[in-house]
């Protein structure tokens, strides 16, 4: 399990999963093999019939019966519905994308609002990108990393 006493030499392991390319025995089976205890949904559209099996009071049932796992929703770690309908509909590039998700999440003051210990249990960040290359739970973790130095990447892809 991943500790963060406030040290910032010490290493926090953050994980982050999307939903989409799986299937709900592929996604269950990730977060069961990497012992996770804690979801964290950082999607600002998580109600949407087309997210299937991680639409959101399924997936809160899901994990609680299949897994034992908690789930919480940060929005404020999700992009604002404008920044992200810019970048699906080709209005933006990534790295100017990026630049503003940053910029949102200084904004927001996320490194002062949350802590290392709010992911000190095994924790994974949920969005619907497969792969987090061009996916805001993958620049979330980058931002914490920075702002608090230890923070490491674990990302469920298969």
């Amino acid at each position: 399990m991943s500790k963060a006493a406030g040290m910032s030499d010490e290493r926090l392991d953050i994980y982050t999963i999307g939903f989409t390319k799986k299937g709900a025995k592929k996604f269950f089976s990730l977060l069961e093999s990497a012992d996770i205890e804690r979801l964290v949904d950082v999607r600002i559209r998580n109600r949407s019939q087309l997210a299937g099996f991680a639409k959101r009071d399924d997936l809160i049932f899901f994990l609680r019966e299949i897994l034992g796992v908690q789930y919480d929703h940060m929005e404020e770690l999700a992009p604002t519905k404008e920044l992200l309908d810019e970048w699906r509909d080709d209005e933006i590039e990534w790295t100017e994308y990026e630049n503003r998700f940053y910029n949102l999440l200084s904004d927001r003051e996320v490194e002062n609002t949350l802590s290392k210990e709010d992911f000190e249990e095994n924790t994974v960040l949920l969005c619907s990108e497969h792969e987090p290359e061009h996916c805001h739970r993958r620049l979330v973790v980058d931002y914490l990393n920075e702002n608090w130095g230890g923070v490491e990447p674990i990302h469920l892809i298969d």
